[in-house]
């Protein structure tokens, strides 16, 4: 059930990580510029393209974990300084093959790559993060248009919630947990899935584990340097800072 958001995390970071490596070729970052163009091509490819898989399977755990929602900044720190330790013995072993005349061999140099792989670990980060964050933002669904087919996630909803309002749509564990007019319930499915099936109805998601319905949302305020979404059932929704400033543009509070 996770396999889609782990293959979107990774391929974007690829993407990412080969422009990143086409700039550094062509920079000779790094001291690689004694080498000849071809010979720096495929020294960064390699570099860049294997560390953004393991840099994408931190950040993606980090992520999951809620490390970036609140303080996005030290949750970058964090992360960037979590996969450097791995990267660093990636880059010394890749390095060590590509320019066995300009590398140490020994573990023992492994301490002097660690700055520049913990620096370019932190830009790549927040490269990524900026571009999680407009895929996170585009986490919208819209009303639908006169006479469109209702959205597909309803037909999700148990039996005895049926025909009652839907207010929001809350991820426990590997479940869904739905509030309606009528009372909630669970469902197994994961919170992107029922996004992309939620379109039709205006609504956001408000936090990595919610889903509000816009029609639902009767109060906003802050808690404890938190912004909250009071539904009609009286339940309080999260707003997360990832999702804050996209909800104030559209109104939300």
């Amino acid at each position: 059930m996770g396999a889609r958001p782990w293959v979107g995390t990774v391929g974007r970071a690829m993407l990412i990580a080969a422009a990143a490596a086409l700039f550094l070729a062509y920079a000779g970052a790094f001291g690689t510029i004694a080498a000849p163009l071809g010979a720096r091509l495929s020294y960064w490819l390699s570099t860049m393209i294997g560390a953004s898989v393991v840099g994408s399977a931190v950040f993606a755990v980090g992520s999951a974990r809620g490390l970036l929602d609140e303080r996005p900044v030290i949750g970058m720190g964090v992360l960037s300084l979590v996969m450097a330790m791995p990267l660093t013995v990636l880059v010394w072993f890749t390095t060590t093959r590509f320019f066995p005349d300009q590398s140490a061999l020994t573990p023992r140099f492994l301490p002097a790559y660690f700055p520049p792989v913990l620096l370019i670990s932190a830009i790549m980060t927040t490269i990524n993060y900026l571009a999680a964050g407009r895929s996170f933002r585009r986490q919208e669904t819209h009303a639908a248009e006169a006479g469109a087919a209702p959205p597909r996630f309803l037909e999700r909803i148990p039996v005895k919630l049926r025909g009652a309002e839907l207010y929001a749509v809350q991820a426990e564990d590997h479940y869904l947990r739905i509030h309606t007019a009528k009372g909630s319930d669970l469902i197994l499915l994961r919170l992107a899935d029922a996004v992309a099936e939620l379109e039709g109805i205006e609504g956001a998601r408000t936090h990595r584990s919610w889903w509000v319905a816009k029609a639902a949302v009767t109060d906003a305020k802050r808690a404890d340097g938190r912004a909250v979404l009071t539904l009609k059932n009286g339940i309080e929704a999260p707003v997360s800072r990832r999702y804050a400033a996209a909800l104030r543009n559209g109104a939300w509070f």
